[in-house]
């Protein structure tokens, strides 16, 4: 390091790794993968290059992606979308009802640490399965590297994976803890609302279980979630609570367990992680927490970025649904211009979101527009912020012609009762929004159907400036009726649909750019 600083007389530690971000160093890893990123995204956007359908397939149970692997029949097939033509990674025999994968996440190694296996250095997948089983599989040949059983007599629900930090910390959480109707009607009473398990991940450890419950957190409780070390508490009412996770695990642990260890708790005799008897419940919350943040919000509507903190809600009344007030997490104080309102006449409604580039930005979109803001001190007011506008981009509707009064050839003037909706699927409309972080472009998915047969194209926008930079037709006809998922990942777009009756499909398509001896 004080020889790259003197070499390139730079003195300030600050600047060295500024200087570092930019591609100043031609030994320095990062920049020949920056270099060739740049270089794709290049490629990708000229106009001789195009995309290509390349394979197909329907399914009876739900398809996956994740990181390059399609995975089918409920993960226990595995097919690789990197190869020119997707090929199969590996098939499993079909497992027992008992053995059905309820969640996943896949795991990824993380750089510059010495991990305990060499397994650990490869990508797997860590699966809850509905006998409430957390294995950890290879994402190469799909063998169980790690198997921990999670329920013992506290809880036999478990249904969620989610991440609190990700790719380190991981929370596996139960369903509701209801009574039976007999049960309630004998006048039982169930003060456990849900479970949470907390695990550090690669290697897998246990960081302990806690309980969230009606006497410590009220009795209008619907949902929780943890989130970068927060815990968010959702009420009925529309009130969301937040709360220092990371404190209360500290605060209310009774006894730190290892998987594998024997124990003896609270009567019990077993190993952790082990069957018949899973996980202690060895965090128990006995006072409310200190309350971080709270807010009233529309379906408990509740997001927090930008820079200086800022939070998005939805005043709680459904007259205001589609209306967004961005606040400063500081004071509350509303940003100038924060009411954010497309006053849309649609059947879906418009959506609001943090940019995921971590610009500090916000992307709010409509049927037919997406606008990107930003957060920006007001002139003369540094401790004010407001939000302006830093790009738009319009959906076409050009040929759209909306006249409520039209007159016939013989001249009789005809009024409409009705005007078109604003997501009207004859009109082009906007049903997907995503970010590629590594080619930092922004995608969109919009939509026209005439009839039963929907028309969609994929298009990727400059994300600095929201310039049109290449469009995507997808080939196959798309039912807005119909649930829909599209990924783009480098070179390769995917497509997955959802029809009725459980009938999924899946459209791979990928960049191909010699099209001299190919019509497509």
């Amino acid at each position: 390091g004080r020889a790259a600083l003197r070499a390139c007389g730079v003195h300030n530690v600050c600047r060295l790794l500024s200087r570092r971000a930019h591609g100043f160093y031609a030994r320095d890893a990062g920049v020949a993968h920056r270099k060739n990123l740049g270089l794709l995204r290049k490629i990708m956007c000229q106009e001789s290059t195009k995309f290509k359908n390349v394979w197909t397939t329907h399914s009876a149970s739900p398809i996956a992606y994740e990181r390059g692997r399609i995975y089918m029949d409920n993960y226990q097939c595995c097919i690789t979308s990197i190869a020119q033509q997707p090929r199969l990674i590996y098939q499993k025999s079909k497992c027992a009802k008992s053995e059905k994968i309820e969640d996943a996440l896949l795991l990824e190694c993380p750089m510059g640490e010495l991990l305990p296996s060499p397994s650990d250095y490869k990508a797997s997948l860590i699966v809850l399965t509905v006998q409430n089983w957390l294995l950890r599989l290879s994402a190469d040949s799909g063998e169980v590297l790690e198997k921990v059983y999670l329920a013992g007599s506290c809880c036999k629900f478990f249904r969620y994976l989610s991440w609190d930090t990700p790719q380190e910390v991981m929370i596996v959480k139960s369903a509701q803890n209801k009574l039976p109707a007999a049960a309630r009607q004998a006048g039982i009473q169930q003060s456990v609302l849900f479970y949470l398990a907390v695990f550090q991940v690669l290697p897998l450890s246990f960081i302990g279980m806690l309980e969230i419950n009606k006497k410590i957190f009220g009795n209008s409780v619907t949902d929780v979630a943890v989130s970068n070390g927060i815990l968010i508490v959702m009420y009925s009412m529309g009130l969301v609570r937040l709360y220092n996770f990371k404190a209360i695990l500290e605060q209310f642990m009774e006894q730190q367990f290892h998987l594998g260890q024997e124990f003896n708790w609270n009567g019990q005799v077993g190993i952790v992680g082990k069957y018949p008897f899973g996980l202690p419940c060895n965090i128990k919350i006995t006072d409310t927490p200190p309350l971080l943040f709270e807010a009233s919000s529309l379906e408990n509507a509740f997001q927090i970025g930008g820079y200086p903190w800022h939070y998005i809600i939805t005043p709680n009344k459904k007259k205001h649904k589609g209306v967004f007030h961005i606040c400063s997490l500081k004071d509350n104080a509303l940003a100038k211009n924060g009411i954010q309102d497309m006053k849309c006449c649609s059947l879906e409604p418009d959506w609001i979101y943090f940019h995921p580039d971590m610009s500090g930005r916000i992307i709010h979109v409509g049927p037919n527009l997406i606008k990107v803001l930003k957060l920006k001190e007001v002139k003369n007011h540094a401790d004010q912020m407001e939000i302006a506008e830093d790009f738009t981009i319009v959906a076409n509707r050009e040929n759209c012609v909306n006249n409520s009064v039209t007159v016939t050839a013989s001249g009789r003037v005809v009024k409409k009762r009705f005007t078109l909706l604003d997501d009207d699927p004859e009109q082009e409309t906007f049903k997907i929004v995503d970010y590629e972080d590594e080619l930092d472009l922004l995608s969109t998915v919009a939509v026209t159907q005439i009839g039963t047969d929907g028309r969609a194209h994929l298009d990727f926008h400059c994300n600095e400036h929201g310039i049109l930079l290449k469009s995507i037709p997808l080939k196959e006809s798309w039912d807005v009726t119909y649930s829909h998922e599209v990924y783009f990942d480098k070179d390769l777009v995917l497509h997955i649909e959802q029809k009725p009756n459980r009938r999924f499909s899946c459209y791979v398509y990928q960049m191909v750019c010699d099209t001299a001896r190919d019509d497509d």
